[in-house]
């Protein structure tokens, strides 16, 4: 059970338009969701973004020839315009405490959509602790464990031919998660994904050398309360990652439209530097949230296969599902360059993005709260078109 955190005690409902998910019934007016970690108001401990559905039935296993509901791999790659690539590439997930059915539960989600086996026998799946050992590992947790599927499906779905690297710290203490990130990087990870946040405080530039690893892509959920900053995804350091609902259009050329999720967070930093390459105009004196997105919306969420404190199938939203997605896209686009910040690289590649220009997370107005041409603080510069954005000049 969740040890430090709690459960999630509420659930939210939110008021969907056309769902995406292939199986879920295109009438429904409405969705519920909980949120896998309990909210937080302790200074100094994150709190993972991962929601998932709670009005839809959960499934151990699937009927023959059933389709999972929420958007699966092809989905992705269809309204991203993704190719293959990554092979042999690292993603490391950092979160916070153990799944114990992370690997299996891993290998059904990749054998139902038909991706190679990623496995600890294989090479292609490592799982460690917080200081980079296979054990022991932390005590088990319900809620980080929903994070945890989330985060290794979604680098699946992007990346199928990429190794995954799991790395769990003991709590969620900003400690013990950036020092995970650490980790994950002297273990030679390129792409790292963390879908976890809080609050801003006086004290966060201090850690931001945790952050700061040239050459290493960084991705961070922008979180899931609509405006406001929220930290790491302030940092200068890392790509703060937005969120958006994502919805198949067959009247649309590219087959897809999106517009900012409700519940993207985005904000002005209050005490982080602007980075030199935000070169947008953002209302900000300081760091502006966010930089890019993916989807979040729950009512559009992703398939995810979890049963430590879940039934099987379900689906689940969130920028926790956005954060691994553009860290996987990372990785296809190839190495970042050893010196720079790959945060930089939407910013000189805007036009090889999906602009997102409509939709809120809030009533502040352009361009901090509202989707429009070019930045905005929901949805940054937009989304993927293929991997162009995301490589090295």
């Amino acid at each position: 059970m969740n040890r430090l955190l709690g459960p999630a005690l509420a659930a939210l409902t939110l008021v969907a338009g056309t769902l995406a998910g292939t199986a879920v019934p295109a009438q429904a007016a409405s969705v519920t969701v909980t949120s896998s970690c309990a909210a937080v108001t302790t200074p100094g401990v994150m709190r993972c973004f991962a929601l998932r559905r709670t009005d839809l039935k959960t499934f151990r296993s699937l009927a023959p020839n059933a389709t999972p509901s929420g958007l699966g791999p092809s989905d992705l790659a269809s309204a991203y315009k993704l190719g293959s690539g990554g092979s042999g590439a690292t993603v490391a997930i950092v979160d916070a405490y153990d799944d114990p059915s992370a690997e299996a539960d891993l290998g059904v989600y990749r054998s139902q959509f038909g991706l190679p086996a990623c496995t600890t026998a294989n090479g292609c799946f490592k799982k460690v602790n917080g200081s980079g050992q296979t054990s022991p590992l932390p005590s088990g947790d319900t809620g980080w464990a929903g994070e945890i599927s989330l985060d290794v499906d979604m680098v699946s779905a992007v990346c199928p031919a990429c190794h995954i690297l799991l790395v769990e710290a003991a709590t969620p203490s900003t400690a013990a998660l950036f020092g995970a990130i650490n980790t994950a990087v002297s273990l030679g990870a390129k792409y790292v994904s963390n879908s976890w946040g809080g609050g801003e405080s006086s004290s966060e530039t201090s850690t931001d050398s945790s952050l700061n690893h040239p050459g290493v892509a960084i991705t961070v959920s922008s979180g899931d309360d609509g405006t406001g900053a929220e930290y790491p995804a302030s940092s200068r350091y890392v790509t703060a990652v937005g969120g958006t609902t994502l919805t198949r259009s067959s009247g649309t050329t590219r087959g897809w439209t999106e517009r900012a999720w409700s519940g993207a967070g985005s904000g002005c930093s209050r005490y982080e530097t602007k980075p030199t390459w935000q070169t947008v105009t953002t209302n900000c004196t300081r760091r502006a949230d966010a930089d890019v997105s993916a989807v979040a919306d729950p009512a559009s969420g992703v398939a995810v296969y979890q049963t430590y404190g879940g039934s099987g199938w379900a689906v689940y939203g969130g920028t926790s599902a956005a954060s691994p997605i553009i860290a996987s896209v990372y990785a296809l686009a190839g190495t970042p360059g050893a010196t720079t910040y790959p945060a930089s690289y939407p910013y000189a590649h805007a036009g090889s993005l999906f602009d997102v220009t409509s939709g809120s997370n809030g009533p502040c107005g352009a361009p901090i709260c509202t989707a429009g041409a070019g930045w905005d603080g929901p949805t940054g510069l937009g989304t993927p078109n293929g991997t162009a954005a995301f490589r090295a000049s």
